[in-house]
């Protein structure tokens, strides 16, 4: 929480003044940039200015470069005499860009880049593996919860001419109603289609299939070719890829726990208790005794820290535990 309280400490402003500090924009702010390093628990700002001299060190001879190429396009009746500025703005922004990008990733939050194509601009939000519920607040209202390792884009113009978006990994949405525009999300191996509702999606499950929950209203899911196309009502689990498709009512009650932090059990193995664990708190726990994983857990988890997790589960079983590296390997005592 200490890294979240250092993100709230500063203002917009104050964000894209650092960024442009780092990225030698302007000069510093030496009482703003005091602060920031003050809670700068992964040292951001040093690795910034590193990354900077070898991306200098690395620089093209603008100038040069450009009178080499402005002379052809001279002569092919373009005009290019502020072309050298333009170019010099763009090297600048992108340094703020990055900037303010490495400023996001160091703290916490979700990495979020411009990337170019063509007229249109690709606005895309990433999550780190040590980051989950990485909020995406979309301009119609809408709101997406990113899970650990994902990858959630969308067009600059998003909401104009169409609700479209793409999704690597994991995420939980909540889609404002417009039923003249609907909300397709591009999940690599199908289309999701919804108008108005809240559903989990998974672009990759073990089956190698677009997985979707649905929470409320209804849901569409297609194929890429458009062959096969099933319907999602309230707590359907549905898989489609390319070859088959198909719909079953959910039986995990700690299907979105990854989202709530909330694990509710009622004498699982705990076999299937490190399973969640992993994917909801990113814990890696290996029994040395194969015993270990049939004894039965019955008490919630509720956004716990891993060590107070941990330390449950061998008090109520009599074990002890070691931790090599991000590993939690359990004994009997």
């Amino acid at each position: 929480m200490k890294e979240m309280k250092n993100i709230e400490s500063f203002t917009d402003k104050e964000w894209e003044e650092l960024a442009s500090v780092l990225s030698d924009e302007k000069s510093g702010n030496t009482d703003l940039l005091d602060r920031f390093i003050a809670g700068d628990l992964k040292n951001t700002g040093k690795t910034w200015k590193e990354l900077k001299i070898m991306y200098d060190q690395k620089e093209i001879d603008v100038d040069k470069a450009w009178n080499k190429v402005s002379s052809r396009l001279m002569d092919n009746g373009y005009n290019v005499n502020e072309a050298p500025h333009k170019i010099r703005f763009i090297r600048t922004t992108i340094l703020r860009i990055a900037a303010a990008a490495l400023i996001l990733l160091s703290l916490g939050g979700g990495a979020i880049y411009l990337r170019d194509k063509g007229l249109n601009k690709n606005i895309t939000v990433l999550a780190g593996n040590d980051q989950k519920n990485v909020l995406v607040s979309l301009p119609d209202g809408s709101t997406v919860y990113l899970n650990r390792n994902s990858e959630f884009s969308y067009r600059k113009n998003f909401g104009k001419q169409g609700r479209n978006v793409k999704l690597t990994g994991e995420a939980f949405f909540k889609i404002t109603p417009d039923v003249s525009k609907p909300f397709i999300i591009d999940a690599g191996k199908a289309n999701v289609k919804v108008v108005g509702t809240s559903f989990n999606v998974i672009t990759n499950n073990q089956e190698s299939s677009v997985e979707v929950f649905v929470k409320t209203g209804k849901v569409l899911v297609s194929d890429q070719a458009g062959t096969q196309t099933i319907q999602l009502d309230p707590g359907y689990v549905g898989t489609m890829n390319s070859k088959t498709s198909g719909k079953t009512i959910n039986s995990d009650p700690n299907y979105l726990s990854w989202n709530t932090g909330y694990l509710d059990y009622g004498g699982q193995k705990l076999s299937v208790v490190f399973k969640d664990l992993k994917r909801v708190y990113n814990m890696d726990i290996v029994a040395d005794d194969s015993l270990i994983l049939e004894n039965p857990w019955s008490s919630p988890i509720d956004n716990s820290s891993q060590e107070t997790i941990i330390r449950l589960i061998c008090t109520s079983f009599n074990l002890s535990y070691t931790k090599d590296g991000n590993v939690y390997h359990l004994s009997k005592k």
